[in-house]
């Protein structure tokens, strides 16, 4: 049932007729898994995302909240969708100290912009997550989206000092502060990171910031086989050295990446890429200590340009995103597991799913133990369909190796048939009582989260 014309009124009332719309052309642009907002609302205060919030749950409306829309592919169907909340123009900075390295922005903002307005004053936020610097800062939070740099500086939950947040009950709540010494309430923060906007709406962060690497450079490291990349990790964190960031492609994925690049698309095959910080003098380091640990394995390095490896990296972290505008009919699949394992995985991934067809390209985040691999069909195949039996392989091969599996980007008729997130897990109990105090109407996102919340 549409929404009645009443309340449409009375929700564009709260930000205003030129920031609502339910012209169908608008409402596209929010579509979430083939389901269409029947409106868009664009609050331009934090107190209007409150009172919005609170309209719709004396409604019973469901509202997606979003920004720019690189995370809106992930998370199960929605199980109702009315309303599209667009926080793209809470874009502020609401307080900036740089000499305590702290900064307060809206959930709007995107990543680009909040890195020039700190490289002003020689500082950054070290995270690449999926969306690069198109991806607003709620939009990383709530997914909890990092990328190789979690390596050396952890991922969001490590640089988030508090919130605030708007509820379903209209509500802003508080948690945290301004102070880097000050925890308290730092739980409530990690519990809302990566909650996928189920327990709130993200409407302000406080950031912990760091100083700016001097000088970088990038190294890629040609290895023969998967074997010998698991040998280069090992030895590489065994030494002193330090990297920024550090992973391994397959040959397919550096192919997706340069389609230009000699490499023949052989499995066999992989190259891993180094990024290191510092003065001149650490840099020289790194290039004689990193060629040293590429020769005990029998590859070759090489410094890439650094012209070109800002583009690299931001392929790397975008590589899900990539994958999939590249065939609409590809699986993208995200593993968590011991670091120990994670070159295992993609060997025994790329085995299981050649022999129905698929070709695989797989990205290691070597150091933190994430794996992502993107699967599409072969182009000589006839059927192009994924089967949920190849998903469902792929996530008992990481259960075999102590991780788990989440499916980030799929076509919608294999997400209607599979779960997702996989099965959740001890703790579920515990995060539908939270998801049921925070949003009792299920007004926030229902359906999208880990056991449909």
């Amino acid at each position: 049932m549409g929404v009645a014309s009443g309340i449409q009124t009375e929700l564009a009332s709260i930000v205003g007729d030129d920031r609502a719309s339910s012209e169908p052309d608008v409402c596209a642009a929010f579509v979430v898994d083939g389901v269409s907002p029947q409106c868009v609302l664009y609050p331009a205060t934090v107190e209007q995302v409150a009172e919005m919030l609170k309209c719709a749950a004396s409604r019973g409306l469901a509202v997606i909240p979003c920004g720019n829309g690189t995370k809106l592919g992930t998370g199960a169907p929605p199980r109702r969708y009315v309303v599209a909340l667009c926080l793209r123009d809470l874009n502020r900075t609401t307080y900036y100290e740089p000499d305590d390295l702290v900064a307060s922005v809206e959930p709007g903002m995107t990543l680009g912009a909040l890195q020039q307005m700190l490289g002003q004053h020689r500082l950054w936020l070290p995270l690449d997550p999926a969306g690069g610097d198109r991806a607003t800062v709620g939009g990383i939070l709530a997914a909890n989206s990092a990328g190789p740099l979690r390596l050396r500086y952890g991922g969001p939950r490590d640089m988030v000092l508090g919130m605030r947040v708007a509820t379903a009950e209209g509500k802003i709540v508080k948690t945290g502060g301004r102070v880097v010494k000050n925890v308290a309430g730092y739980d409530l923060a990690k519990l809302l990171i990566g909650s996928y906007g189920t327990l709130g709406v993200i409407v302000e962060a406080t950031f912990k910031l760091h100083p700016r690497v001097a000088t970088r450079a990038t190294w890629t490291i040609d290895v023969k086989s998967l074997a010998a990349g698991r040998e280069f990790r090992r030895r590489l964190l065994a030494s002193p050295l330090r990297p920024l960031r550090a992973v391994l492609l397959n040959a397919a994925a550096r192919a997706l990446m340069d389609p230009a690049c000699a490499k023949s698309v052989d499995d066999s095959q992989s190259e891993i890429v180094v990024e290191a910080g510092g003065s001149e003098r650490v840099l020289a380091r790194y290039q004689t200590e990193l060629g040293a640990l590429a020769l005990s394995v029998n590859a070759t390095m090489n410094r890439v340009a650094d012209s070109a490896a800002h583009d690299l990296w931001d392929q790397v972290a975008d590589f899900g995103n990539r994958f999939a505008r590249a065939d609409a009919a590809a699986c993208v699949l995200k593993t968590a597991l011991p670091i120990a394992t994670a070159e295992e995985f993609l060997e025994r991934a790329v085995a299981e799913v050649q022999g129905d067809g698929w070709q695989l390209a797989g990205v290691v985040q070597l150091g933190v133990g994430v794996v992502e691999i993107g699967f599409s069909h072969a182009p000589n195949l006839e059927s192009r369909s994924p089967s949920p039996t190849t998903v469902e392989k792929l996530r008992d091969t990481a259960a075999d190796l102590g991780g788990s599996m989440v499916v980030t980007h799929c076509p919608h008729d294999l997400k209607a048939k599979i779960d997702v997130w996989g099965a959740p897990g001890d703790d579920f109990e515990t995060m539908r009582k939270l998801n049921a105090a925070w949003d009792p109407k299920s007004v926030v996102a229902p359906g999208r989260f880990v056991g449909g919340l």
